[in-house]
């Protein structure tokens, strides 16, 4: 088995916005990386076991690193993100008014890209571009 540290070449991120409740953090959050975890087979690592046997789900290979930002901060996120067409998912305060998937979509698909109210985004993509992509954010305290 092998001991060394292990070093991953892309990263998997979430900014929130400043000014969400803590519910909303965990909920956006949680939200935002299953959107990532459905379509890039490749961050989710194999299942896992405890020592009777006992099966559990896998999950993300590698951490997920949380940041937070202004409103502002995060509209700059994602026009970087879409220029370099990196994986992401959006979560925008019109889908706390929403209770399921197919009115979540609609409320996205109602609003023109430049004009989205952003509260989350995730991404996942070269290190150095998620990097670059999430400039002026900062770690979640």
């Amino acid at each position: 088995m092998t001991t060394e540290p292990i070093r991953f070449d892309t990263k998997i991120a979430v900014l929130l916005r400043e000014d969400l409740e803590t519910w909303q953090r965990l909920n956006v959050t949680a939200f935002l990386v299953s959107g990532l975890g459905a379509t890039v087979p490749e961050v989710i690592g194999e299942p896992y076991e405890d020592a009777d046997g006992v099966p559990y789900l896998p999950m993300f290979r590698q951490p997920v690193l949380v940041f937070e930002g202004t409103k502002e901060t995060l509209a700059a996120a994602h026009a970087r993100v879409l220029s370099r067409a990196l994986p992401r998912a959006v979560f925008t305060s019109d889908l706390f008014t929403t209770g399921n998937d197919r009115d979540n979509r609609s409320a996205v698909r109602a609003v023109p890209t430049a004009e989205l109210d952003l509260v989350g985004l995730a991404v996942y993509g070269p290190r150095n571009a998620v990097d670059k992509a999430l400039k002026g954010a900062r770690m979640h305290p």
